[in-house]
């Protein structure tokens, strides 16, 4: 058996990792002693209901972005890419750490079989790389499959999505590729990139509404 760390059961974790999605529950990850997220220049969305960690967050690292909704906060990462609430390695806030950090796993680029970045995201490729997933079923490893198969597809079609629809970076792709992952399912008949895109964007779109449920449109 190769060597790595353990992931959980990907079935488990799939439904998990769904949720968070749908904004229904919190990621639950192993970190151990990894800091990775902490440590990677990850800008952070700070919400108006992290009431908690927004007194605590010093202002100078608050600014607002147009890439977020209306009315959140971007903190900025250091200029080392360290998070500004990392302290001796261990967060600062950890009680009262933002929900975007509350939602965040990294085993989400292990399971579309990518890796979370470029050299400023090192230690968490070290990490995806180390993931390992533990299968009950066929169907949990046919799953699997799919969303690396979504994962991939995004990334080399992008120029078909309509713009604005197509994420551009890893985390992005990774989380649509959990949300439409039942289009890859099945082989089915071929599907040309337009017909794949289309069918894709109303996955997603059912998803979003609380219309997929598992590998299956309800």
């Amino acid at each position: 058996m190769q060597a790595g760390i353990d992931a959980g059961d990907f079935g488990a974790w799939l439904t998990q990792a769904r949720a968070v999605l749908q904004g229904s529950a919190g990621a639950k990850v192993p970190c151990g002693d990894c800091t990775g997220c902490c440590t990677s220049s990850y800008s952070i969305e700070v919400r108006p209901h992290d009431a908690a960690a927004l007194e605590r967050i010093p202002a100078t690292a608050l600014f607002r972005s147009l890439a977020s909704a209306a009315g959140n906060w971007t903190m900025r990462p250091n200029a080392d890419g360290t998070c500004p609430m990392l302290s001796c390695d261990q967060c600062s806030i950890y009680a009262q750490r933002p929900q975007t950090c509350l939602d965040y796993d990294c085993r989400v680029f292990a399971a579309a079989g990518i890796e979370a970045g470029g050299t400023d995201k090192e230690v968490i490729n070290r990490r995806v790389r180390e993931w390992r997933f533990q299968f009950a079923t066929d169907e949990d490893r046919r799953a699997h499959e799919a969303i690396k198969a979504a994962a991939a597809f995004i990334r080399a079609t992008r120029a078909h999505f309509p713009p604005g629809t197509a994420p551009a970076n890893p985390l992005g792709v990774a989380a649509l590729a959990l949300r439409v992952y039942a289009v890859f399912l099945a082989p089915g008949p071929a599907q040309n990139a337009a017909d794949t895109v289309r069918a894709v964007l109303a996955a997603g779109a059912a998803f979003d509404r609380g219309e997929l449920q598992g590998g299956a449109c309800t």
